[in-house]
């Protein structure tokens, strides 16, 4: 018996060792694939080289935007008096960037659907309702009844209240299902932006002249009064996000597979659509709507970096925002004198951007 044995154990052996080698070759190489957004170094090289070219763009932007056509000078009293006017735009167009990169791409991971974005959920258009009524009850001080912080701070909690007892009604419950609240998001927002045309229409042409430039999102809008309040509000929110990020990986494979793994699907959905409804309800409060900029920068980003990973999607996401938003105001105010455009053509640019994706795909 030993001996017939023996060589079946010889050859298990050998088997054993002929294989060996092939095993401690691909256990490495799996391993690291394991914890690794890319499947090899090509894809991560040019990962980092984008992020690295992104940031130099972002930081020439920023310094082009405080020095250029400054001429007093360099470091003088009216120099750094120019520049600190300067760098209040700048930091609205970093929170606002921020805000809108942030959100989409996660609203677009909770909701899998990437043709999407958060304004879906009728935030503008509660915004222009609320612009639109303060005009139309009150005339042209209407507008200045509702810049206030306390009136800001209640434009944000509508908002804001208005996203989470809808998210609250309709996904919550037994029978709650995502796209229902999408569909009606849709359609209340739809009935509010028809409510603000039919008021727009009883206007004095005058007082819609003077509505008209808040009905579209704006940098000069902006009331830098606020940001002491906007921007650790936001920061704290895109680094909840940030914190997400791996819980967000597991979001994008889709409700039964997030369960099967052990994640309370929809708790992490509601609280992913709090935290968006918070960033957008900031930036439009903010600036006013900007319906196409985070849908064109979410876009680029998962073409630029080719991974499902979402802590490096995030920040391309935001660095393109900032490039894109900051690019063009600094050409259509500085070297243009186009500055009441800006955010058109931002949105131009995503419309047109949407209308490719969708074109390509063949399907909504």
């Amino acid at each position: 018996m030993s001996a017939d044995t023996a060589p079946a154990d010889t050859a298990s052996a050998d088997t054993a060792s002929a294989e060996s080698p092939a095993s401690a070759r691909l256990a490495p190489a799996s391993g690291d694939r394991r914890g690794s957004a890319y499947a090899d170094d090509r894809h991560r090289r040019r990962y980092r080289l984008t992020l690295g070219g992104l940031i130099v763009l972002a930081v020439a932007i920023a310094v082009l935007m405080l020095t250029w056509d400054n001429q007093h000078p360099l470091f003088s009293e009216k120099w750094w008096r120019i520049s600190n006017m300067r760098s209040e735009s700048l930091i609205v167009i970093a929170l606002v960037t921020l805000c809108h990169s942030f959100a989409t791409v996660a609203f677009q991971t909770a909701t899998n659907n990437r043709l999407i974005t958060p304004s879906i959920m009728g935030f503008e258009s509660l915004y222009i309702l609320i612009q639109t009524a303060a005009v139309f009850f009150f005339g042209m001080s209407g507008l200045d009844q509702i810049d206030g912080f306390v009136q800001f701070l209640l434009q944000t909690a509508m908002m804001i209240a208005f996203a989470v007892l809808l998210y609250s009604w309709l996904f919550s419950g037994r029978l709650g299902n995502l796209h229902v609240m999408l569909l009606v998001g849709i359609i209340i927002g739809t009935g509010l932006g028809t409510l603000s045309t039919f008021l727009q229409r009883m206007l004095d042409p005058n007082e819609f002249d003077v509505l008209r430039a808040r009905m579209f999102g704006n940098v000069g809008n902006a009331n830098t009064d606020y940001l002491w309040f906007v921007i650790p509000v936001c920061l704290v929110t895109g680094a909840s996000i940030w914190l997400m990020a791996r819980r967000l990986n597991v979001v994008a494979l889709g409700g039964e597979i997030s369960t099967n793994l052990g994640m309370n699907h929809r708790r992490q959905v509601m609280l992913t659509l709090t935290l968006v409804t918070v960033l957008m309800a900031m930036s439009t409060a903010l600036v006013g709507p900007m319906t196409f900029l985070g849908f064109l920068v979410a876009t680029l980003a998962y073409s630029i970096t080719d991974t499902h990973d979402h802590r490096r999607i995030l920040p391309v996401a935001w660095l393109l925002g900032f490039v894109v938003l900051g690019g063009a105001y600094f050409l259509l105010r500085h070297v243009l004198p186009m500055v009441d455009t800006v955010t058109i053509i931002v949105e131009l640019i995503g419309g047109i951007t949407f209308l490719i994706v969708v074109l390509r795909r063949g399907r909504l």
